[in-house]
C-alpha cells in the first residue's frame, strides 16, 4: 500500500467518512546557504523523495480537526476560538488554519502520514505546513501563490510555533521541481531552478542522519537570529543581505568578538551560494566541494551551531571520497549531506557507523536522497 493509500486508509478509520482529497509535499535539504534567510539572503535548497501526504475533508462546523500516525490523538480547534497551547506537533497544521482563517467559512478534518525524517534537519514541519496549506488554499477557495502559501507557513511557524525561522524551508517544499536545487533571494522574493547535474555525473546527495534531534524553537537558534539583528542594527543597515565581503573589516572592527563571527558567517554564507550556482552552471565540481567544506567550517566556527557527531559526519564523508560536505539545517543536530558519487554510497554507510560507534555516538541513518518535484494535489 503506498503512503497515499494509507493516509486515505487512516482518515477513514479515524474521522468515519472518506476525505474530499489528497495532498503533499517534500521535506527539503539544503544544499548551502545557512541562516542566511532571515537575514535576507540567499539559500540553494532543495525537494526530495519524502514527502508528507495530508488527507482533508471539509466539515459542516468551524472545527478543525487533526491527526497522524505520530501519536493516536485528535487535535482540534474553532476557528471561532483561541489557538490552544501544548498540541505538540499539530501547532504546526492548525497554525496555518489558524493564519487562513479569515477567509474559512467552514473546517475540516485532516490526517497526515509521512515518510520525512522527524528531527533530521530535512523541514519535516515544512512539510506539514505546506501540505495543508495547499490543501486549505483549495478548499476554502483562496486563490493564494504557491510562494503565499510558503510565507503563511512561515509566519505560523513564527507566530504560533514560536520558531523565529525564516522562509527557507516553505519555499523549498512549495516551489521545487525535480533534478534542480531553487536558489530563492530572500529579500526580493525572486526565485530561480538550478539544475545540479548529478544523474550526468553519477553523484549522489547522501544525508547522513546523526540522531541527534534539534528543536528551531529553543533558545540557539533564537540567540543566533538576535546576534544577525545586533549586527545589522550596529552596522546601520536593514539586514546583513546589505552588507559584502568588502565591508567584513568594518565589521570586524565595530562589533564585538561575538558577535563579528556571527555576522561573518551571514555575509560570507551569501557569497558562496552565489558562488556555488556560478560552479554549478560552470560544472566545477571541484569549486562546488570547496564551498561546502567552508560552509561547514564556517557554521561550526562562527556560528557555532555543529555538534561532534554533524564534523565527524563530514569527516568521514571527505575520507570515504566526497566531493564536498557540510552540515545541513538550523544546526545544533539534524544531518549532514554529502555529495559523492553513487557508487560509493555504501561505503560511506559502513565508514560512517564504524566511526560513529568508535565515538560511542548513536547509530547514524545514511541514505540517498533525489531532488523532487514541491507541494501538489494528489488526488
Amino acid at each position: 500500500m503506498s503512503l497515499k493509500e494509507q493516509v486515505v486508509a487512516s482518515f477513514e478509520n479515524t474521522f468515519g467518512h472518506q476525505p474530499d482529497g489528497v495532498w503533499s509535499a517534500p521535506g527539503r535539504a539544503n544544499l548551502i546557504g545557512e541562516h542566511t534567510d532571515y537575514n535576507l539572503g540567499f539559500v540553494l535548497p532543495f525537494g526530495i523523495n519524502f514527502r508528507t501526504y495530508v488527507a482533508v475533508a471539509k466539515r459542516a462546523d468551524r472545527k478543525c480537526r487533526v491527526a497522524s500516525t505520530i501519536d493516536s490523538k485528535i487535535y482540534e480547534f474553532d476557528l471561532d476560538g483561541e489557538m490552544p497551547k501544548n498540541l505538540d506537533w499539530a501547532l504546526y497544521p492548525l497554525g496555518v488554519a489558524w493564519v487562513m482563517r479569515e477567509n474559512a467559512d467552514f473546517g475540516f478534518d485532516a490526517f497526515f502520514d509521512s515518510n520525512v525524517p522527524i528531527g533530521a534537519g530535512l523541514s519535516s514541519s515544512a512539510a506539514i505546513e505546506c501540505s495543508i496549506a495547499l490543501a486549505l488554499n483549495e478548499i476554502w477557495n483562496t486563490n493564494h501563490t504557491k510562494q503565499e502559501l510558503a510565507l503563511i507557513g512561515q509566519k505560523a511557524e513564527n507566530q504560533v510555533v514560536g520558531a523565529p525561522t525564516g522562509m527557507m524551508d516553505q519555499t523549498a517544499s512549495m516551489l521545487a521541481q525535480s533534478d534542480g536545487a531553487v536558489l530563492l533571494d530572500c529579500k526580493k522574493l525572486e526565485t530561480k531552478v538550478i539544475d545540479l547535474g548529478l544523474t550526468k555525473n553519477n553523484l549522489v546527495i547522501a544525508v547522513i542522519d546523526t540522531k541527534v534531534a534539534h528543536r528551531h524553537s529553543d533558545g540557539g537558534y533564537r540567540s543566533r537570529r538576535d546576534s544577525c539583528e545586533l549586527g545589522a542594527k550596529t552596522l546601520g543597515v536593514e539586514s546583513l543581505r546589505e552588507l559584502s565581503l568588502s565591508d567584513l573589516p568594518r565589521a570586524q572592527s565595530q562589533l564585538d568578538d561575538l558577535t563579528y563571527r556571527r555576522v561573518k558567517h551571514i555575509i560570507t554564507e551569501n557569497q558562496r551560494v552565489l558562488d556555488s550556482v556560478s560552479a554549478l552552471r560552470d560544472g566545477n565540481l571541484e569549486s562546488l566541494g570547496r564551498l561546502l567544506l567552508e560552509s561547514h567550517s564556517s557554521m561550526r566556527d562562527d556560528f557555532e551551531i555543529s555538534v561532534p557527531e554533524l564534523d565527524l559526519a563530514v569527516e568521514t564523508a571527505m575520507e570515504v571520497g566526497a566531493i564536498g560536505s557540510r552540515m545541513t539545517g538550523g544546526g545544533f543536530g539534524g544531518a549532514a549531506i554529502a555529495l559523492i558519487a553513487e557508487s560509493k554510497l555504501g561505503e560511506l554507510e559502513i565508514a560512517c557507523k564504524k566511526a560513529f560507534e568508535a565515538n560511542s555516538y548513536a547509530e547514524p541513518n545514511i541514505f540517498a536522497v533525489v531532488p523532487s518535484e514541491g507541494a501538489r494535489k494528489d488526488s
